[in-house]
């Protein structure tokens, strides 16, 4: 058998959603992945589904990252619909353990809301810059996922 590196660097395939659609391609999910750790850092996320439906519902816009692979499949249903009344653009990743991982949480994560400003306080401008570049760029892109699926 194999030594410890090997299985690590072996990653068992996951079992997606038949609805994770649209699905983020491995370019797509590394930058948004990336966005998510930027937004982490600089407290602009909210993470969970409680928390993500609190936040739409109340108005608050930004990018909704959902994870593919959450069981049972009706904790997450009723996301992509209250994102979509709200028109708050949704993308699926493969893996709710790599969202918690970008997100700081040991826990994984079915799906988190990446804010455009901070819930308190402000940030310095060059941190806001970063984010709100990557933020461009990541929903641009999610927006041309989800009108080739349409």
């Amino acid at each position: 058998m194999g030594s410890d590196t090997e299985t690590e660097k072996k990653k068992t395939p996951v079992a997606l959603m038949p609805i994770a659609k649209p699905l983020a391609g491995k370019k797509l999910c590394k930058r948004t992945l990336k966005l998510v750790r930027r937004a982490s850092e600089a407290k602009c996320l909210k993470r969970g589904v409680k928390e993500v439906v609190k936040s739409i519902r109340r108005g608050n816009k930004g990018l909704c990252v959902i994870a593919g692979n959450v069981s049972p499949i009706d904790v997450i249903t009723h996301v992509p619909i209250l994102c979509e009344e709200a028109n708050v653009p949704y993308i699926y990743v493969p893996s709710k353990e790599d969202l918690a991982t970008a997100g700081t949480t040991k826990r994984p994560t079915c799906c988190v809301l990446v804010l455009t400003k901070p819930t308190k306080g402000e940030l310095s401008e060059e941190v806001k810059d970063k984010l709100k570049s990557d933020y461009d760029q990541v929903v641009t892109e999610v927006a041309e996922a989800t009108s080739a699926m349409f």
